[in-house]
């Protein structure tokens, strides 16, 4: 269930999108939390120069590899603007992370993608459930999936 922390944390992300889009990049953002609350570390798209692997979500799940305990991992809680992709959902499983919240669905991307007339990627859209187990996943938070929407759409309007 989606609580006012949770808001607060995505409307972060959506922020960091936002960032990721004004730097010519596609707009995705992320958030890793500690069990306590406190913002361990953000980050947002990084793909624009060719290397598709980095994404936000992967990021945090290397820094959370390096940097928190196996039991503070399975404790912290990773906010997205978008949920992972089987990719990053695999790093998150492979870490040890704990719970997922997103602010859109791979469904819902996929259908606006559609819609902009932008082909579909060689990897499939799964969701998180589809690709690790055992993970709280909560999300889509429709109000905040619309602002989503909208950031994708510029920046399909600037390509």
């Amino acid at each position: 269930m989606i609580n006012g922390n949770d808001l607060m944390h995505l409307r972060r992300c959506i922020e960091l999108a936002r960032a990721a889009l004004e730097a010519g990049d596609e707009p995705f953002g992320s958030v890793l939390v500690s069990a306590s609350g406190d913002v361990l570390a953000e980050d947002h798209n990084h793909v624009a120069g060719g290397d598709h692997t980095q994404h936000p979500e992967f990021a945090l799940a290397r820094w959370a590899a390096k940097n928190m305990t196996t039991d503070e991992r399975g404790k912290a809680t990773v906010y997205t603007s978008g949920e992972h992709c089987p990719m990053c959902a695999a790093a998150h499983g492979w870490v040890g992370l704990g719970r997922i919240v997103y602010a859109s669905s791979s469904e819902q991307l996929a259908q606006w993608m559609c819609e902009m007339g932008v082909a579909a990627t060689r990897v499939r859209n799964l969701a998180i459930h589809q690709v690790i187990r055992d993970t709280t996943i909560d999300g889509p938070v429709p109000e905040l999936a619309e602002q989503v929407r909208e950031l994708h759409r510029q920046f399909r309007d600037k390509r």
